[in-house]
């Protein structure tokens, strides 16, 4: 399927038409050489499409390759067989209008958090007065005014996270590729980031991939929630989520729809993680040679 382009004002045809997907992989198959010589399969024939704009969650078994799909989707991989499109364009590198939210701080210790900030905006050559006025913009966004001259050791884990959210939307990203960024938060915290993230996502409303463990967290987050196979991961299905924006994700959890869903995809996912956990028990049981 060739990608369809609108022509520009001069007649060029350089953006991508609302009909164009933001992402697209097409049977993209990931293979890695081990440190033993062998190869390990991370990828099988991936077909994964996620509309402008569109907030997709992906969850499947530890290991099953759902960290792999977005260093593909980021350009920091290459697919070994397939094909990764960023607004209908194959992705070769990493894209200026991709942000990435990483599951560890991926803040810079010696910035302070206004510094971290406008990192983005100064690399990209934004005049310094420009950049530090949109930096303290985002930070009052994310309900960090006022902390400007502090640095990440002296900010909770929330708050950290927050300077990461600031650090990727001040660029304006039309793409957002989260892996699992509140994991390591507590129960609470992680119910006021997820509100912050969804109340963040409709300022710009970048296309976002968002992976994640908890399923909960997925259906309130999503409109469309994917789940992977155990690896070499596929899709096995997609979800579709109709639940009403704006959301409150604590409140939308008692939704009888949004109950009826989470059962729907555990069913889907029980099966892929009780594979992942038999082949992780197996390779641990010792042979009858080992001593």
């Amino acid at each position: 399927m060739s990608a369809q382009f609108a022509a520009a004002p001069d007649g060029s045809a350089d953006d991508a038409s609302p009909a164009t997907p933001a992402i697209e992989l097409r049977r993209a198959s990931k293979i890695f050489d081990t440190p033993g010589g062998g190869r390990y399969q991370a990828l099988r024939d991936l077909d994964l499409t996620v509309g402008a704009g569109e907030f997709c969650a992906v969850v499947g078994p530890t290991g099953c390759g759902k960290s792999t799909t977005l260093t593909l989707v980021a350009g920091l991989e290459s697919p070994t067989t397939g094909e990764v499109l960023v607004h209908g364009d194959p992705v070769h590198g990493i894209g200026d209008d991709v942000g990435f939210v990483f599951q560890n701080d991926a803040v810079f210790p010696w910035k302070t958090v206004l510094d971290n900030v406008l990192a983005g905006p100064r690399f990209r050559s934004r005049p310094l007065k420009q950049a530090r006025a949109e930096a303290r913009d985002w930070l009052r966004r994310v309900g960090l005014a006022g902390f400007e001259d502090r640095y990440p050791h002296q900010l909770s884990g929330g708050m950290r996270k927050r300077v990461a959210l600031a650090q990727s939307l001040i660029n304006e990203p039309r793409i957002l590729l989260m892996d699992e960024p509140f994991s390591a938060l507590d129960v609470q915290t992680r119910a006021i980031m997820s509100d912050e993230l969804l109340s963040l996502w409709d300022l710009t409303k970048p296309a976002v991939v968002f992976v994640t463990h908890d399923l909960e967290e997925a259906i309130a987050l999503a409109d469309k929630v994917v789940v992977l196979t155990a690896g070499p991961a596929t899709v096995k299905d997609v979800f579709p989520v109709h639940l009403p924006r704006p959301r409150t994700v604590q409140e939308i959890r008692f939704d009888r729809d949004f109950v009826d869903l989470y059962q729907q995809i555990w069913h889907s996912l029980r099966d892929e993680v009780d594979i992942a956990y038999s082949r992780t028990t197996a390779a641990s049981v010792p042979s009858r040679g080992d001593s």
